[in-house]
């Protein structure tokens, strides 16, 4: 039975609480969309040797995955590779003065799926839309920055091939419908566990002819 490995790369939505003390698949995958989706697929395909990673890191920018793109990503040699990178890039400049500005953050994303196809090109590539509520800390400008980011991200997946995993806008109407946005996103960023089924959810509808 031919090994599939699919890898989740991010920040603290996809890290979630995952381990750092082993390095077995389907193990230790935390407590947010990147676990939903492999019980779901582990489930589906009993007949397939899946076997999922996940390498987020709280506190990511898009930079921060460059540099660990080697040991994190590329050495696994993932059949389907999936990121979600974004928020922090607007995050540490309102915070710190750190951020990734918009054009840079492209430059920086589209060399990752450069490296990503020059080493790996048979890897399936999937990417999710970054997102935010307007709520709480979350301000209209930071809203609007993330537009431009979500277009970024949309029009990669259009120039590479990859499938596109859109999640705001389900967001949007999940809050609405739940009568209160914290329900979805505790914070305006991290999705409660209601959220990340959402995103789970909407992953596997994407992407699952890939598996």
């Amino acid at each position: 039975m031919a090994e599939k490995i699919i890898v989740f790369q991010g920040d603290s939505v996809t890290d979630c609480g995952r381990s750092r003390e082993t390095d077995q698949p389907n193990c230790g995958l935390g407590g947010g969309y990147p676990g939903l989706i492999a019980a779901r697929l582990l489930a589906d395909h009993l007949d397939k040797e899946l076997n999922v990673y996940n390498r987020g890191i709280s506190g990511n920018r898009v930079v921060d995955l460059y540099a660990r793109w080697k040991c994190d990503t590329l050495n696994l040699n993932p059949a389907v590779l999936s990121i979600l990178i974004g928020v922090n890039d607007s995050w540490h400049e309102y915070s710190n003065r750190n951020g990734v500005e918009v054009p840079r953050y492209a430059q920086f994303y589209r060399m990752l799926l450069d490296w990503t196809l020059e080493k790996l090109p048979e890897t399936k590539l999937v990417l999710c839309e970054p997102f935010v509520l307007e709520f709480g800390f979350i301000t209209p400008e930071w809203v609007a920055e993330m537009k431009e980011r979500q277009e970024v991200v949309r029009g990669l997946a259009a120039e590479y091939g990859a499938v596109f995993v859109p999640l705001q806008q389900m967001l949007i109407e999940a809050a609405k419908k739940a009568g209160a946005p914290e329900k979805i996103l505790g914070d305006g960023v991290h999705p409660t566990l209601l959220g990340h089924q959402l995103i789970a959810d909407a992953w596997l509808k994407a992407a699952c002819n890939l598996i």
